[in-house]
């Protein structure tokens, strides 16, 4: 077994585990710490536990001691420069011509490396860009090409719902998105629909595809034949008489069935003895 505290470098990133080392540091605290990368400010959002070796991808490095205020003034200091690094950079991208999009600057907390976000087309040749910025910079200069869906994470913004979108907020990883998932939902499968603003598949597509999965997409045909819900617009009988189905609620286990045009019931699934799909006149 390993003691382990969680950190986070940014919100709704993913967390990193580290050894404690006697620090003292808890839930709540900033933490300074030795990372692949070089020194790091981050929060510490899992207090010390233990967990299995087995369970550890790498070595643990180290928390070097609880951050400082002094050590917060100089996170607030690396912010603004990474603001003026970030301009002089994409001056520098003009100048070269470069075809790339500038998305995001990060300074190490020891400024021992600044990392440079950029999407691209296709591959770019920075080679001189870098060597133009670690002249300015005097330091090691990193540039990273990332996908759309980091950069909307990285950006922000709204969703189709109206709220902040889940990877900026709360989402530490990508989970695999598949067009099954609308499919299985019955949700319309025009791209501007079950699309996100990065122009990959709604990452929300797969929130509720566990419950859908449960009932009866995974099951044999005698099982499906009791679990599978019916398809809108088919007609069923139920014990009220046959009807058009006309919505299903799969947390319920529920159906609308229109019984006639200004007659609209609620059935259970189980209550459906029969069901045959027709297409509209």
């Amino acid at each position: 077994m390993a003691t382990i505290v969680g950190v986070r470098f940014k919100k709704s990133c993913k967390i990193y585990f580290f050894d404690p080392a006697e620090t003292g540091v808890k839930k709540g605290d900033a933490a300074i710490v030795e990372t692949i990368r070089g020194v790091e400010y981050g929060d510490v959002v899992l207090g010390p536990r233990e967990i299995e070796d087995e369970k550890l991808a790498n070595p643990l490095k180290p928390v070097l001691r609880k951050a400082t205020a002094k050590d917060a003034e100089k996170m607030e200091e690396n912010k603004i420069r990474e603001k003026e690094a970030f301009n002089i950079c994409l001056h520098k991208i003009q100048n070269h011509e470069l075809p790339m999009n500038l998305v995001d600057v990060e300074f190490t907390f020891d400024v021992g490396k600044i990392i440079f976000y950029f999407t691209a087309e296709g591959r770019v040749d920075f080679r001189e860009l870098v060597k133009d910025l670690a002249s300015v910079f005097h330091t090691r200069i990193e540039l990273r090409q990332i996908g759309v869906r980091d950069e909307a994470k990285m950006l922000g913004g709204i969703g189709y719902c109206g709220r902040p979108i889940c990877c900026a907020t709360f989402l530490g990883d990508f989970a695999p998105v598949s067009i099954r998932m609308a499919k299985t939902q019955n949700l319309s499968l025009n791209p501007t629909k079950i699309s996100g603003i990065c122009g990959r598949l709604l990452c929300c597509l797969q929130y509720e595809d566990d419950n859908y999965i449960q009932n009866g997409e995974n099951t044999t045909d005698n099982q499906k034949e009791q679990t599978l819900a019916p398809k809108i617009g088919s007609i069923v009988a139920t014990p009220q008489g046959e009807g058009r189905v006309m919505g299903i609620s799969r947390q319920d286990r529920t159906a609308e069935i229109q019984l006639a045009p200004n007659n609209v019931v609620t059935v259970d699934w189980d209550e459906i003895v029969d069901a045959v799909e027709v297409k509209d006149d």
